[in-house]
């Protein structure tokens, strides 16, 4: 298994690519780069220098990752999507010594168009809807919709949403993989 690159991608020296990924149309990849095993970076998407994207991510078009962005395993970045790197960005101010880390946890979603604001932490399997505005650290499990975004659910790793409350105590089975989830006052887990 190889990595396939498209004649119009731009990988700069130096950046490392992982066993089976895909870099399609006009992609740049920056040298400082870490692209785990099977990822694709859909057309037109750019990749900093200190970026780390797990195993199995798919960044979706038109979606940049700038510097100071983890992805873990397994990460789904929608079409459009964005992450900031600087929480009060001037044209005529260098911050770049003030980017403030993102980290997306393994099977998390982030939907189409929506934005990541930097230094938030995206929780295992939590799911970002489309448009959303995420300013504050959102739980594993978590489905997080609106301008800023609040939750309104939780979602299982198949991407379903669970029948729990919002707070409280609970438990539900996913119907598609028999998977236990059980919320308590530190939240979803699978058991």
């Amino acid at each position: 298994m190889s990595v396939t690159i498209h004649p119009s991608a731009i990988v700069d020296e130096g950046a490392q690519i992982g066993e089976g990924s895909r870099v399609w149309h006009f992609v740049h990849i920056c040298g400082g780069a870490k692209i785990g095993k099977g990822v694709s970076l859909g057309q037109n998407v750019f990749v900093g220098n200190k970026v780390i994207i797990g195993d199995h991510c798919k960044v979706q078009n038109n979606v940049s990752v700038y510097d100071n962005v983890t992805l873990e395993e397994g990460v789904f970045c929608g079409p459009s999507m964005v992450f900031t790197n600087v929480y009060n960005p001037r044209s005529l101010i260098e911050r770049k010594s003030e980017y403030r880390n993102t980290l997306v946890k393994q099977g998390a979603t982030l939907g189409a168009n929506c934005t990541i604001v930097c230094g938030v932490t995206v929780g295992e399997y939590a799911f970002v809807g489309a448009g959303a505005v995420v300013n504050k650290d959102v739980p594993a499990y978590a489905l997080m919709v609106g301008v800023p975004a609040k939750q309104i659910g939780w979602m299982s790793e198949f991407g379903e949403q669970l029948a729990l409350p919002l707070q409280g105590e609970g438990e539900t089975t996913c119907t598609h993989t028999g998977a236990r989830y059980v919320l308590s006052a530190q939240g979803v887990t699978k058991t």
